[in-house]
C-alpha cells in the first residue's frame, strides 16, 4: 500500500485533554478568563498589546472592513459606492466580508511568482472612492507591506493584512501582526499552523480601532463597564452601534493556548522542510515562489508547465498537492467588481502548485517529494 503523504494536517497539544476537560466541566464555556489568558499570550507573542480573539479569520476580516468603510459609528450607513482594493488569488473568504459590508470591491494584480498583490497595481486603482487594500500574504510569504503602506498614507486609506497563512512570519525583523498595518487578521481554523479548532485574532495600530472591535465583537456591547450602571451585563448600556456575535469562547482558547506552546517548533519544521526544496530545485531549475522576507511557509509552491498532469502524477505516489485556492474574481458572487486586466494573476492561477511542506513532513518525505517532482514536472522557462 503506498504510503500517503498529506498537504495539510490538523495539529493537537499532545498535553490537551486535562485542560480541556476541566473547560468542558468547568460550568463556564464562553468567553471568560481563558479567553483573556490566550489573547495576553497571543499579545506577548507578537508584540502587539491591542489583540482581539474572534470566532474566525473571516470573522476578523469583517470588522477591519467594517471599520474602515464606516470611520464614523454615529453616522454608519451602508455606501454601496465605497470601494476596497484585494486580488483574486486567495480563498474567497477573504473577500466575501467584503461585499457583505456593502462595499465593491476592485480587483489589483498579483506578482506571477508569488501570488501576492503587486503595489503598482494597486497605484493606479485608488479613487475618492476607495477606502482600504487588502493584502494576502499567500503561503505565509509577507507582501511588500512597507510600500503598500506608504500608498495607503499617501491617499488616507486604511491597510488590512489577510494572515490567515502567515502566522510566525517576520518581516524586516518584526512579526507579522505587531503594528506594521492598520489590521492584520489570523485564521485559527483546522488546519492552520496555529488552530483553535475553529476561531481568530485581529490586531490594530490604533487604540480607537482596537477599542471599536471590541465592542463590535459582541453586539457592540461593552464588556468592560466602567460605571455602576454598567454592573449588571444583562441588562446592557446604550449601545451606539449595532456589532455582531464573533467573540471567541474558552473552549477555543484552551486548545489555541496548548497549541501555542508548540508554535515555534511548528513554524520552524515547515521553514526547514522548504529550504530544503529551495536548494534541491534551484538545482535542478524548478521555478517556486521565491520568498520577499520571512515566511512562515504554510503553503510551500512551485510553478510547473504541466501543473495538472503533476498533480494526478503526484497522487499515484502518495503525495497530495493542491492549487488550494485559485482565482476567485471569476465566481458570480463577485460580478459587480472592477476586473481590469489581470495577467500576473492569469499565469499564476496557470501554473501553481503547493507541494507537503508542513510539520509532519520527514526528511525522507520531502527527499522522495523533490525527487518525484524533478523528475515528472515540465519546467517553465
Amino acid at each position: 500500500m503506498i504510503k500517503q503523504i498529506p498537504l495539510f494536517k490538523v495539529f493537537i497539544s499532545p498535553n490537551i485533554d486535562k485542560p480541556l476537560l476541566e473547560v468542558l466541566h468547568s460550568g463556564f464555556i464562553g468567553e471568560g478568563e481563558l479567553v483573556k489568558t490566550f489573547e495576553q499570550n497571543l499579545s506577548d507573542y507578537f508584540k502587539n498589546k491591542r489583540l482581539a480573539t474572534v470566532n474566525s479569520g473571516t470573522s476578523a476580516l469583517h470588522l477591519a472592513y467594517h471599520i474602515s468603510l464606516y470611520n464614523n459609528h454615529k453616522t454608519h450607513k451602508i455606501d454601496n459606492d465605497l470601494e476596497i482594493i484585494s486580488c483574486p488569488m486567495t480563498c474567497t473568504a477573504s473577500n466575501t466580508p467584503i461585499i457583505n459590508n456593502g462595499a465593491k470591491i476592485v480587483w489589483a494584480d498579483c506578482d506571477p511568482n508569488t501570488g501576492n498583490i503587486n503595489p503598482d497595481s494597486i497605484r493606479k486603482l485608488i479613487t475618492k472612492k476607495t477606502k482600504a487594500i487588502t493584502m494576502i500574504h499567500w503561503g505565509g510569504n509577507p507582501c511588500h507591506i512597507n510600500e503598500i503602506n506608504q500608498i495607503a498614507m499617501e491617499h488616507g486609506i486604511k491597510t488590512i493584512e489577510d494572515c490567515a497563512h502567515a502566522f510566525g512570519a517576520e518581516y524586516y525583523g518584526n512579526k507579522i501582526g505587531s503594528t506594521l498595518s492598520d489590521f492584520s487578521c489570523f485564521s485559527f481554523q483546522a488546519i492552520k499552523h496555529l488552530t483553535s479548532v475553529d476561531g481568530g485574532a485581529i490586531t490594530t495600530k490604533k487604540n480607537d480601532d482596537f477599542e471599536r472591535i471590541k465592542l463590535l465583537r459582541w453586539f457592540g456591547i461593552d464588556r468592560e463597564p466602567k460605571t455602576k450602571e454598567a454592573i449588571d451585563l444583562r441588562c446592557e448600556i446604550d449601545v451606539p452601534e449595532a456589532g455582531y456575535k464573533f467573540h471567541m469562547n474558552n473552549i477555543s482558547a484552551v486548545i489555541g493556548n496548548e497549541n501555542l506552546k508548540h508554535i515555534n517548533s511548528i513554524v520552524t519544521k515547515h521553514r526547514d522542510n522548504a529550504n530544503f526544496y529551495n536548494n534541491i530545485f534551484d538545482s535542478h531549475g524548478v521555478k517556486y515562489a521565491i520568498e520577499n522576507q520571512k515566511s512562515a511557509y504554510w503553503l510551500y509552491t512551485i510553478h510547473a508547465k504541466n501543473r495538472d498532469e503533476l498533480m494526478v502524477k503526484l497522487k499515484e505516489y502518495g503525495i497530495n498537492s493542491s492549487k488550494v485556492h485559485a482565482r476567485n474574481d471569476t465566481h458570480s458572487m463577485f460580478k459587480d467588481s472592477y476586473n481590469p486586466n489581470l495577467k500576473g494573476v492569469d499565469e499564476f492561477n496557470r501554473t501553481h502548485l503547493c507541494i507537503p511542506v508542513g510539520w509532519w513532513v520527514t526528511n525522507e518525505d520531502r527527499e522522495f517529494i523533490a525527487k518525484t517532482i524533478i523528475n515528472n514536472i515540465v519546467n517553465i522557462k
